[in-house]
């Protein structure tokens, strides 16, 4: 009815293993990295972040929490839960949540969750029905051409005016 396992048998003992050959050390110049494997993942900003700031990527991004800033990438996912307040350009765009701000991409897509309050401008766009649109579309050749993003400049403040000195 019951046998007895393998688990709970002896092993060979430590001695009875045959030695692996010792290899020299390698020193730490000699790394060589190893080769990246195709295409790496997207970025996922999960439901429970917040980001306050731009963000800038030549990768994919998946956003399903909240974006207070401009998003630059390849690929956009705007997920049904996350919301972005600010300018979004990529080359393909996907949008099931909310954005409040300019979208800008060659291929965008808005699907029968997105809601949308800001001007579109794209290459090829898709709406599915039941999406919500609020603003402008607009067909461009190359939509990125104005949509790249530059670092913010800090802008000189002007000289405070002094009062003039009375001397009488």
């Amino acid at each position: 009815m019951f046998s007895k396992s393998r688990i709970n048998e002896p092993g060979p003992k430590a001695e009875d293993k045959p030695k692996a050959p010792e290899t020299p050390a390698k020193s730490g110049m000699e790394f060589t990295p190893p080769t990246p494997k195709g295409k790496a993942s997207a970025s996922v900003l999960s439901s429970d972040l917040t980001i306050v700031g731009n963000l800038r990527t030549t990768g994919d991004i998946q956003v399903e929490g909240t974006v207070e800033g401009d998003i630059r990438a390849h690929l956009l996912t705007v997920g049904e839960s996350a919301t972005i307040r600010g300018e979004i350009v990529a080359d393909d765009i996907v949008v099931n949540g909310r954005v409040i701000g300019r979208v800008r991409g060659l291929k965008v897509r808005l699907t029968a969750t997105a809601r949308v309050e800001g001007d579109i401008i794209h290459k090829t766009i898709a709406i599915e029905s039941g999406a919500h649109f609020e603003g402008s579309v607009q067909r461009q050749d190359d939509p990125l051409a104005q949509g790249r993003m530059s670092p913010p400049t800090a802008a000189a403040p002007a000289p405070a005016a002094k009062p003039a000195a009375d001397n009488a």
